[in-house]
């Protein structure tokens, strides 16, 4: 893929929560858009970091001794086997980058499939 991505183009293509979208693909990597809101469930990914980044939104981080609050622009990353749980009070954009195939629950029976916008 050899052309831009506007993030707020993406976005604009989907209306459901908790749905990442792949819009890119680096080294091994998705590159996704969510829309967020209300609370995700308890996860933790084994192998991977999860990295997230608002673009539009306040977004609460809840760790099991800790409560990360991010805003646009601000970014946070879940070290690998640490368990958490976004929580979006209203509407957050998020900028998601994980390996290809990780699930976003943690499980893939309950994950979202993944899908390319």
């Amino acid at each position: 893929m050899n052309k831009k991505v506007n993030l707020e183009e993406k976005l604009a293509k989907f209306s459901e929560h908790w749905s990442p979208k792949t819009v890119a693909e680096f080294n091994g990597h998705d590159i996704m858009v969510a829309k967020l809101q209300g609370e995700f469930v308890w996860h933790s990914h084994e192998d991977t970091d999860d990295f997230f980044l608002v673009l539009k939104g306040h977004l609460t981080i809840e760790l099991p001794d800790d409560k990360i609050e991010l805003g646009p622009g601000e970014l946070f990353v879940v070290t690998e086997g640490v368990e958490h749980r976004p929580v979006a009070k209203e509407e957050v954009h998020l900028l998601l980058i994980e390996p290809s195939g990780t699930p976003n629950t943690g499980d893939e029976k309950t994950a979202a499939q993944r899908e390319f916008i």
